[in-house]
């Protein structure tokens, strides 16, 4: 009786959780978009908006406020890299979280849309719990990539890490805690959350809460930004 509590007051607290995401769909098929937002909806997330360009998703996003835009990369106005960058540089709140779909996995592409803001990228070849784990994982502020890609944005930030850094007086770093630094030092290594709480010994929760405390800390806004700062400060020896 007892278990069978516990695993519905589970199930219900990941319910709760799913119906926070808000997702925008951003693409201009009118098929795939429709599809791809009724499969967010079957999954439980709330679909608060669809946008056929890129112009319209600017428009409609501050009234919407979705959590996370699932925003394809050629939209028939704007670029998509243009809408991301432009949707984190207007948010009045909290910036919604951009999740890459595109057909193209051209590594200036890739690069171009991480250095806009987005948290992930996803090639439009991925299965449906993929992405649907996406939505997931970028709602929670984790970077999400199609496997290959990951290793392309990391080894762009090494190399940016590596070139010599214009000379002029910095601020006091922030100072961030033992278990905080531990969590950097992991997450730069590529480690996943729910792989860094096992090998810490805490709950996936306790590292998305030190993720976040370092973010707000160092003023940084997303999970690539974080690892970037941390391979410049050779966090990931």
């Amino acid at each position: 009786m007892d278990g069978s509590v516990r695993a519905g007051a589970a199930e219900d607290s990941g319910a709760a959780e799913e119906r926070q995401v808000r997702v925008m769909v951003v693409d201009d098929h009118p098929m795939w978009r429709d599809a791809v937002a009724r499969d967010l909806a079957e999954a439980g997330f709330e679909v608060v908006a669809t946008a056929g360009d890129g112009a319209k998703a600017l428009r409609v996003a501050p009234a919407a406020r979705p959590t996370v835009v699932l925003l394809d990369l050629q939209l028939p106005d704007l670029s998509g890299v243009e809408v991301a960058a432009r949707l984190l540089a207007g948010s009045d709140g909290p910036a919604p979280r951009v999740l890459i779909l595109s057909a193209s996995g051209e590594h200036r592409d890739v690069l171009d849309a991480v250095k806009a803001g987005a948290t992930g990228y996803l090639l439009k070849s991925a299965g449906r719990e993929e992405l649907l784990e996406a939505v997931r994982g970028v709602h929670r502020g984790e970077a999400v990539f199609t496997p290959g890609l990951a290793g392309l944005v990391l080894g762009e930030y090494r190399r940016l890490a590596a070139e010599p850094a214009p000379s002029q007086e910095e601020d006091p770093a922030p100072e961030l805690t033992r278990r905080e630094t531990e969590v950097l030092r992991l997450v730069a290594k590529g480690l996943e959350y729910k792989a860094i709480a096992s090998r810490l010994g805490i709950a996936h929760r306790t590292v998305q809460n030190h993720v976040q405390n370092t973010l707000t800390k160092l003023q940084l806004h997303n999970r690539a930004q974080l690892v970037r700062y941390a391979i410049e400060k050779n966090l990931d020896e």
